[in-house]
């Protein structure tokens, strides 16, 4: 079980997506550059069986921005998008209405 505590360290926001590159070392996985709206962040993400570049580039999703950065097959991940998975699809999280870049999810 993870505390209420727990929970409210994570900074969970709304980012928009600003670029979106291959990653040189893994065929399912993308370079994601977003805009918290106080800073940039790069995320590695396993999403690219999922969606195309030009879907995703000027998207809003929830980011986990605080997490402590990962190297994920020799690239620097600072922060993650969440997305939810079933048996068949892949689906990142998007606020359903218009919502300011760098809005805290609460």
């Amino acid at each position: 079980m993870v505390s209420f505590q727990d929970f409210k360290k994570m900074d969970i926001r709304i980012a928009v997506i600003k670029d979106v590159k291959d990653h040189p070392n893994a065929d399912k996985l993308f370079i994601v550059n977003c805009d918290t709206g106080t800073e940039e962040k790069q995320v590695v993400a396993g999403i690219k069986d999922s969606y195309k570049p030009e879907e995703l580039i000027g998207k809003k999703v929830v980011v986990i921005t605080n997490l402590e950065p990962a190297t994920i097959r020799g690239v620097e991940s600072h922060a993650m998008i969440l997305a939810a998975k079933d048996d068949n699809t892949l689906s990142v999280l998007v606020p359903e209405k218009e919502i300011k870049t760098g809005t805290k999810i609460s």
